[in-house]
């Protein structure tokens, strides 16, 4: 997308916390099933940070701490089978099994009648199924770089759908190999290096962050617990869901009538370009979208100075 931002020009970004500058706690949300959290500023307003693929929540690094100075408890989950959370014996992954652990660990573990909400990616989608599904537990969205919500009808408003199919999309052979084909590209990604340098692509030369957004450290910092392959094949798991992987329930996908702070990270060649539009429709009471200059897919790292300030300034 041509909006005149050089990113070499981009400021600056918040230092890193190291890997261990946030305690990680567990609970239990299913039987023999626990997620790992981060959970800083207790007694703040409640805020759950949720992330997608290929992400863990050390996506949320450069978020922390500054949104519990801001005066947010803020929860940050590694969705199940993701980062330190539990492998489920079971397999299960849908949208729906997601959300309902993440309801169980706010609401039942931690304690908290209502939240704020921030997610991209898969974590978006289940936002999207929180909100419509637990009426009132979601008070305001941050909704960014994801699929907005499908059970809307985009056609009345003059919006068509500009998704490639598989096999004409440049970016899609992911979505072909991790979806329809995961036996086969774990046998292509053989070793722990292999497998990180498949996801470390997605955060240089795939086309979804911004160039320069992530460092070689950075890199190394986010595709480590990806080196397991039963990790891996978790994080693969959506995408399977339109390929016959199983699922119980079928998420609400429904238009999202919460407050929803909308943004998006242009530099994303991911997120299909209707994104924006489609996001006006679904979203009909929000403030956005608005564009995040030098940020793609991962905005919340890329430009977490301007992530760190709106998010306050909005749910505040």
């Amino acid at each position: 997308m041509d909006y005149n931002y050089d990113v070499r020009h981009r400021p600056a970004q918040p230092p890193t916390p190291a890997a261990d500058a946030f305690t990680i706690h567990r609970a239990e949300v299913a039987t023999d099933l626990s997620l790992a959290f981060v959970r800083e500023g207790v007694g703040g307003t409640p805020l759950v940070l949720l992330h997608g693929y290929p992400e863990t929540k050390r996506i949320w690094w450069r978020n922390i701490g500054p949104l519990a100075a801001a005066g947010f408890e803020v929860i940050v989950p590694d969705l199940r089978g993701a980062g330190d959370s539990d492998l489920p014996a079971d397999d299960r992954h849908d949208i729906v099994t997601y959300a309902r652990d993440i309801h169980t660990l706010v609401h039942d573990r931690l304690g908290h009648d209502t939240c704020m909400l921030a997610a991209g990616d898969v974590g978006g989608a289940v936002a999207i199924d929180l909100v419509n599904r637990f009426p009132g537990f979601v008070e305001k969205l941050c909704f960014f770089n994801s699929v907005p919500p499908m059970a809307v009808d985009y056609a009345a408003a003059g919006i068509a759908s500009d998704i490639l199919d598989d096999a004409n999309d440049p970016t899609g052979d992911y979505r072909v190999l991790q979806g329809a084909r995961p036996d086969e590209l774990a046998a292509m990604l053989a070793t722990p290096e292999a497998r990180r340098l498949w996801v470390a692509g997605m955060y240089s030369s795939r086309l979804w962050a911004s160039r320069g957004g992530f460092t070689p450290q950075d890199i190394d910092f986010m595709t480590e617990p990806f080196a397991d392959e039963a990790r891996l094949r978790a994080g693969w798991a959506p995408y399977q869901l339109a390929h016959g992987r199983p699922f119980e329930e079928i998420p609400f996908m429904d238009a999202v009538e919460v407050p929803t702070l909308l943004l998006y990270g242009p530099e994303d060649e991911v997120v299909e370009k209707q994104f924006v539009a489609r996001c006006e429709v679904a979203f009909p009471n929000r403030i956005g979208p608005l564009l995040v200059p030098g940020a793609g897919h991962f905005l919340q790292w890329e430009r977490a100075d301007i992530f760190n300030a709106l998010i306050p300034a909005v749910f505040l």
